[in-house]
C-alpha cells in the first residue's frame, strides 16, 4: 500500500430521510451535494474536495433501536469551533451532549434523531496516552480551556507535545512499512 487510508466518508441507513437531511445541513452545516431522484440515496458534504462525506440511505430496518454506526466524528479545527458546535446542537435539542477532553481532543459528543452518535471534535497541542477522557464546560473562555487541560494532562505520563508523539509515531509507520 502506497498510501496511508483515510477516512472518506459514512454511510448511515435511516428511517426519515427528510428529518435526517434537514438535521446534517441545518444543524451540522453540511449541503447536499447528489442524491437518487427517488430520495433513497443523498450523498451530503462540507468539502469541495469531496463528493460527499456522508451518505444517508433509506432503509434502516432494525427491530430495535440500536444506532446503526458507532461514532461518526468530524475534526472541526479550533476549540472556539468545538463550542460553536456545542451551542448549536444545544440549541438544536440534540440529546445525549457530552463535552469531553481526551487529552489530545477537546470533543462534543451528541446524537442524530436517530440515535447515532456524533462526535465534534479538534485536536489539542498535547498527546497523553488513550484512552482518557474527562468532562470540560464548554462554556469558559477557550483560553480557560487550554490552561486547564494543559495543567490536567501536565500531570499525566507519558505527556508530550502532540509534535514529539507524532514524530514517534511516524517512525513506527514507516518501520512497518519497510518491514512489508
Amino acid at each position: 500500500m502506497d498510501t496511508a487510508p483515510r477516512l472518506s466518508h459514512v454511510g448511515l441507513y435511516v428511517r426519515d430521510v427528510p428529518r435526517m437531511i434537514d438535521f446534517y445541513t441545518s444543524v451540522l452545516g453540511f449541503v447536499v451535494s447528489d442524491g437518487a431522484e427517488d430520495g433513497r440515496i443523498t450523498f451530503l458534504s462540507r468539502n469541495p474536495s469531496d463528493h460527499h462525506q456522508v451518505v444517508l440511505v433509506r432503509g434502516r430496518q432494525t427491530e430495535d433501536e440500536i444506532p446503526m454506526v458507532q461514532q461518526v466524528s468530524f475534526n472541526v479545527g479550533t476549540l472556539p469551533q468545538v463550542q460553536k458546535a456545542f451551542h448549536k446542537v444545544r440549541d438544536a435539542g440534540c440529546e445525549g451532549i457530552r463535552p469531553i477532553c481526551h487529552g489530545n481532543a477537546w470533543s462534543v459528543y451528541f446524537q442524530d434523531p436517530e440515535g447515532n452518535q456524533i462526535e465534534m471534535f479538534c485536536d489539542t497541542p498535547w498527546y497523553v496516552p488513550q484512552p482518557l477522557g474527562f468532562k470540560i464546560d464548554l462554556e469558559k473562555p477557550a483560553d480557560d480551556l487550554v490552561a486547564e487541560t494543559e495543567a490536567f494532562c501536565r500531570d499525566r505520563e507519558g505527556f508530550m507535545p502532540i509534535e514529539e508523539w507524532r514524530a514517534a509515531i511516524a517512525k513506527k509507520i514507516e518501520a512497518k512499512l519497510a518491514a512489508n
